[in-house]
């Protein structure tokens, strides 16, 4: 049997494939984030995604498959990114993250101003482009950080660079983050710096995310403990909060994402390389922007066979989402969806069908064993011995 060295993971942030039964109960009924973008969009073609089972997995089969292909559910509460994970690394999730659709208690922001010395403004639900646009002068004129919510479970901080230094804007976020645990442990705490004048607001890429630890091991940690290594690109190290990660760099784009993961590759010849690319989600997923969309994925599936070279004998590369975030839905909320699972390897299985997956924990187990890695009280069905002749 072959043995696998070195697993490429790529997930493109928010792309579904098609509500879940239960996508009601979230008010996502009929989603389906790339189904539908392809339904709007003339010409419509990722040639290369397709070679991995995309057409297949959209109810279209035009190629043989280079690999495996299926898709998967989720089964913790949610539809944001830690929640999604979170379960692909083996922590499920029972109870859902705390969200405020109506803001924060007054007694929380209260003591939050408290410890930064500071007042806020904000304190709403709402879309972090708009909320700069209509608060960003008052905040010029105040030097009051921006505090919003979204559907997520979120506290999001926004400060011009010129107002709230950055890392000042960072060490309140930590101070939010060391607040906001028990009742009101939300999953992140998100700096949004942003630059320009009233009228031309722009956040800027200095974005960083503080999220809640996992409750439990994840396959990183057993990873590591095992001697492996995890490399993790974008924002993959803040969404585990730096738990089971050898080294990480951030990304500013899909495309600086891309590059680095072919640098990376270069230097790491063994262990897991984890990359989320956000922009899918971030600038057109949650902008509703289905042209935006379909440009990122045609831009991925023009990378994917200078991926494909740098592969080498020992090597697996799965693809795979967190969630769904459909243009084509109301709101601009994440949607509640199944997500694909694509792979391939230059002597792994072609044509493999690994049907739907009752969880994203599956991706985690698959993972552990191509390591050979077994920890006794893992969650998930691991496929690995399907991929491998």
């Amino acid at each position: 049997m072959l043995k696998i060295e070195r697993l490429i993971l790529i997930v493109l942030d928010s792309a579904g494939i098609g509500a879940l039964p239960d996508a009601g109960d979230y008010g996502d009924c009929g989603t389906n984030t790339l189904g539908h973008i392809r339904e709007k969009t003339p010409g419509f073609s990722l040639p290369n995604l397709y070679r991995f089972g995309l057409d297949i997995l959209l109810g279209d089969p035009v190629h043989p498959t280079l690999g495996g292909y299926g898709r998967m559910a989720e089964k913790s509460c949610g539809k944001d990114t830690t929640v999604g994970h979170w379960e692909m690394m083996g922590c499920m999730l029972e109870k859902p993250f705390p969200v405020y659709p109506d803001g924060f208690p007054p007694e929380l922001i209260a003591e939050f101003e408290r410890k930064i010395g500071r007042k806020t403004i904000g304190n709403v639900k709402a879309s972090g482009t708009e909320i700069i646009m209509k608060l960003g002068g008052e905040h010029l004129s105040t030097g009051f950080p921006i505090v919003y919510t979204s559907a997520d479970s979120i506290f999001q901080i926004a400060a011009h660079e010129e107002v709230i230094p950055v890392e000042q804007l960072y060490e309140f976020c930590r101070i939010a983050r060391e607040m906001l645990s028990g009742e009101h442990g939300v999953a992140r705490v998100v700096a949004r710096p942003f630059s320009g004048r009233q009228g031309s607001f722009q956040r800027t890429e200095r974005r960083h995310d503080f999220s809640l630890e996992p409750f439990r091991k994840t396959a990183l940690d057993h990873l590591l403990e095992r001697g492996s290594t995890v490399h993790a690109l974008g924002k993959i190290n803040d969404i585990y909060a730096g738990k089971g990660i050898s080294a990480h760099q951030h990304t500013s784009s899909n495309q600086d994402g891309m590059e680095k993961l072919l640098k990376c590759m270069n230097r790491v010849k063994k262990g897991l390389i984890f990359l989320n690319l956000v922009d899918f989600d971030m600038k057109y997923g949650h902008r509703r922007d289905v042209a935006g969309y379909y440009r990122a994925l045609a831009e991925f599936d023009d990378f994917l066979p200078k991926l494909q070279a740098k592969l080498a004998t020992t090597d697996c590369l799965i693809l795979t989402a967190d969630h769904g975030c459909d243009p084509t839905h109301t709101g601009t909320d994440h949607t509640r969806e199944y997500v694909p699972i694509m792979s391939t390897g230059n002597h792994l299985r072609k044509n493999l069908d690994l049907g739907t997956r009752t969880s994203f924990a599956d991706l985690g187990a698959t993972t552990l064993q191509l390591f050979n890695v077994n920890p006794p009280d893992f969650p998930g069905h691991g496929f690995a011995g399907e991929l491998i002749f």
